[in-house]
């Protein structure tokens, strides 16, 4: 049993060029041919097409970039403001803090907050800081910022896309965008940051199965409309998913993929085998101490906790449109609905306290900024959608969440992440693992919540890929 460990250990430490001549040595030239025929079946995913309006696909398609300016009006303030006012509150429990969902003594503070100090206005000024644009794909109208560098002298222009997940939006990366597109090192990014379809500002598909496929398809087509042929991806939450799709579908266009919530395991009886022999002789399984902090106890961490936290998921992955209905009418129940994810994801310790922690992250303002992209699109059904599309039958063994992703990939693996994914799991799905970071703080929205620290850990992984690319 001892030597069963060691040799999983230490053939889980092997890079491909290492297996190869384990192969060899072992098994001769025949195991070398299986391993290169195993290594053969591994496809990219077909990146076919899509339409997403009612009737027919039209033979041509408007491929004019637009540009897109967020707006408001005295009318849609007053309706808000009078919505605000007739809202009805249920007193929380004695002493139930963040346990049963978003404590309504806090949310009236939020409301009152919203209904007579939040400029909804000079928040949209914030938001036409950076340039957005609408471009038609797929039948749909697909909206991005696209910020361009302050480029210095000798300075590497990259590309780089961002994509959110939810209940988030493109406002996430306000504060990463600077930290991107300023640089004084040897490259410097161009970043574009879409709006899923679906969410806020981007056209929500007409028919049904729209999937991260879909969208990863779609921002393909995006880069390509820019004249970008190659190009970084990154991402959390869904973004996570939907970059690594495109990681799938065309990774010659992906120079490196980085990602702050990692979906990977090891997989059948390696992972029992780790999780039965980790939390005592770690080394073992390849587990680091941090690991160990992270996963164990295991049931508390990995099954109760998810359990507590997972109502929503089940709610928008079966019947998304009978909770949106209430939602789309109630600001300040849209607001508890989102907002609670943004205490508890922060950090699950928020369920103790009265105000879920949120401001200790976020400021009001940041956070209903968010919130009004959702509410003045009416876009949370079509975002909730999403879950039902992409969660049928076997979600985590269809083809985008099992095959073997082959680009440079980055890993920031942030504390208070919902799950945490040891490095000897996420080897068994990215094969190509330039940095592994555990990071000191935060948690789910690591743009929103610690745009520094991603911000660092990013550049350095880059500064690694372009190392080793050819000059």
């Amino acid at each position: 049993q001892w030597f069963t460990f060691i040799y999983i250990k230490a053939i889980s430490s092997l890079d491909p060029c290492q297996l190869k001549v384990l192969l060899v040595t072992s098994v001769g030239i025949g195991g070398l041919l299986c391993y290169l025929a195993l290594r053969k079946k591994t496809k990219n995913i077909p990146v076919g097409d899509g339409w997403w309006r009612v009737g027919e696909k039209p033979l041509s398609e408007d491929r004019t970039i637009r540009p897109f300016v967020v707006e408001t009006s005295e009318e849609m303030i007053q309706d808000l403001h009078q919505r605000i006012n007739q809202t009805r509150y249920t007193e929380s429990l004695e002493d139930g803090r963040f346990h049963y969902g978003f404590n309504s003594a806090y949310l009236k503070k939020v409301a009152k907050y919203w209904r007579h100090e939040f400029d909804w206005e000079k928040q949209v000024r914030v938001l036409n800081k950076y340039p957005h644009f609408k471009t038609n794909i797929e039948g749909l109208d697909v909206h991005f910022i696209h910020v361009k560098p302050v480029q210095r002298a000798g300075q590497k222009v990259l590309p780089l896309m961002m994509v959110h997940g939810w209940p988030g939006s493109f406002y996430e990366f306000y504060k990463i965008l600077p930290l991107l597109t300023e640089t004084e090192g040897d490259f410097v990014f161009e970043v574009i940051c879409p709006s899923i379809p679906g969410y806020g500002y981007s056209e929500a598909p007409h028919t049904q199965g729209f999937t991260c496929l879909d969208a990863a398809r779609i921002f393909h087509k995006l880069m390509d409309r820019l004249d970008f042929s190659d190009y970084y991806v990154q991402g959390g939450d869904w973004g996570a998913f939907i970059t690594c799709s495109m990681a799938l579908m065309k990774p010659e266009c992906i120079r490196g993929l980085h990602l702050n919530m990692v979906n990977a395991k090891a997989g059948g009886a390696l992972s029992i085998i780790s999780l039965l022999v980790g939390r005592y002789l770690p080394f073992l399984v390849g587990f680091t101490r941090e690991d160990v902090c992270r996963i164990y106890p295991f049931m508390q961490k990995n099954v109760y906790k998810i359990l507590r936290e997972s109502g929503y998921m089940h709610i928008q992955a079966t019947k998304p449109d009978t909770a949106g209905c209430g939602l789309n009418n109630s600001p300040v129940g849209l607001a508890a609905y989102i907002l609670e994810k943004f205490s508890t994801w922060t950090d699950y310790k928020n369920r103790d306290l009265e105000d879920g922690g949120l401001e200790r992250k976020f400021s009001l303002d940041d956070l209903l900024t968010n919130i009004m992209i959702y509410w003045t699109t009416g876009s949370i059904i079509p975002s909730m959608r999403f879950y039902k599309e992409n969660m049928g039958a076997n979600f985590q063994k269809t083809m985008d969440n099992t095959t073997k992703i082959h680009v440079p990939t980055g890993l920031a693996a942030f504390p208070h992440e919902l799950l945490h994914c040891p490095r000897v799991w996420a080897r068994s799905r990215f094969t190509d693992i330039r940095s592994y970071t555990y990071m000191p703080r935060g948690g789910h929205f690591a743009a929103f919540e610690e745009p520094v620290l991603l911000a660092q850990d990013l550049l350095q992984f880059v500064k690694k890929v372009e190392s080793k690319r050819p000059k």
